[in-house]
């Protein structure tokens, strides 16, 4: 039996912007949403209502092949059950969408927004082929309304949590991409759990969302082209490693040293960093498969010698990878990105010692592309005075973490939980 996971403190937003992490909200469409319905689900349903188990493949049909965004998309169907299921189900959990659009039309970032008027985000990179490589099309998804977690170069981070994503919100934001490609005569190709949202905080539906994405009878996506992030939920790797999925684990690592990590990532302090890697250590011994490491690269705070020769040890011997993501800017935090020099400085040292390592190169900055930057916007100004002490705040805490200090958690962060 695995492990329940524990529930980080899910106070509302950063004490910055207020009392709701993404603005003022409305009662939330109690309908469930048809994409999260397994195939028993659905046959089930309509052997309830006396009608033929074929008519199961002609809804799934209609939802993963053609997309369907409303009930007069479910084709095929007769009148009365494209009523019936549109009185039951939403066919579509998105309300709203708002497209923006960088790169030369490379990356898109979309602003979603759900029935209750709460907001996510997904992000959808284009790649073209190049040696060796097909063109690829990365889709990056939320599985939270904000997210708990608290990082403070995370502009997510700064919005506080709202509430958990349902299966079918979480797969219709894949639905929505995969529509305006389809348009272009293009398919998606990858999709990654890094948007909002701490994906293993709502495992069971990112679970029941993966396995909607990776069934040959529904969305069709091979279990190899997922990739799913956590900043370091412990007992939620080691329930990924009971069950052998052949995703890609990516863990959000950012430092090598407790202190320091115990800023940047705040649940650090329940469980700290030897902890993490050791979960993913185990996760690739189970599985064969690659763990990848996330380092966001902040200039004078985590990409000093010191922090490179750190990392390079933590992971020696691993089977692991490590990208290197300048930060992007994010208001109301004291730090800036690592220059290219400093960048190519530390992957050189983890190379050094024998770790892969990618250098990322921050896409759609003009747009907000980062997690939560679009969100974040549409939230508004915090007061000031809220964001200098959060300024101090940040600046003093990581000075005492290059000093090797642990400095006390914050009120009411995810750091204190017990």
């Amino acid at each position: 039996m695995t492990p329940p996971i524990a529930t980080l403190p899910r106070a509302g937003a950063d004490p910055a912007r207020g009392p709701d992490p993404s603005g003022p909200t409305s009662p939330r469409d109690p309908r469930p949403g048809l994409s999260g319905l397994t195939p028993d689900e659905l046959r089930a349903w309509l052997a309830v209502r006396g009608l033929a188990a074929y008519r199961a493949r002609q809804v799934a049909d209609a939802v993963w092949r053609g997309l369907a965004r409303t009930p007069e998309d479910l084709r095929g169907l007769p009148r009365d059950l494209r009523a019936a299921l549109a009185a039951a189900f939403r066919v579509d959990t998105i309300v709203e969408t708002e497209v923006r659009l960088a790169d030369g039309g490379r990356t898109a970032k979309v602003l979603h927004r759900l029935s209750d008027d709460r907001l996510v985000e997904s992000v959808l990179m284009r790649y073209p082929a190049r040696a060796g490589r097909r063109e690829r099309d990365t889709l990056c998804i939320s599985s939270q309304v904000g997210c708990a977690v608290g990082c403070p170069f995370c502009a997510t981070g700064e919005l506080g949590f709202g509430r958990d994503l349902e299966t079918a919100e979480i797969v219709d934001q894949v639905r929505d991409a995969a529509r305006r490609l389809a348009g272009e005569g293009r398919r998606l190709t990858n999709v990654v759990f890094m948007g909002m949202g701490e994906p293993l905080l709502n495992l069971d539906a990112v679970l029941a969302a993966i396995g909607a994405l990776t069934d040959s009878a529904r969305f069709g996506l091979g279990a190899r082209h997922v990739t799913v992030s956590t900043s370091g939920v412990v007992p939620g790797m080691r329930r990924l490693t009971a069950l052998g999925p052949q995703f890609t684990l990516a863990v959000s690592l950012h430092a090598a040293r407790d202190p320091l990590r115990d800023v940047l990532v705040p649940l650090n302090r329940r469980w700290p960093v030897a902890e993490v890697v050791a979960a993913a250590r185990d996760h690739a011994r189970a599985t064969g498969r690659r763990v990848s490491y996330e380092h966001v690269m902040i200039a004078g705070i985590n990409d000093t010698e010191r922090d490179a020769v750190a990392l390079a040890e933590l992971l020696r011997g691993d089977l692991a990878h490590v990208n290197l993501i300048p930060m992007n800017p994010v208001a109301h935090t004291p730090w800036l990105a690592s220059d290219g020099p400093a960048v190519e400085r530390f992957a050189a040292r983890l190379r050094a010692a024998g770790i892969g390592v990618t250098v990322r190169r921050n896409r759609g900055q003009e747009i907000g592309a980062a997690c939560g930057q679009l969100a974040a916007e549409r939230a508004g100004e915090p007061p000031p005075a809220a964001v200098d002490r959060r300024r101090k705040r940040l600046v003093a805490e990581s000075a005492a973490a290059l000093r090797g200090e642990r400095s006390p958690a914050a009120p009411g962060s995810a750091g204190e939980a017990g």
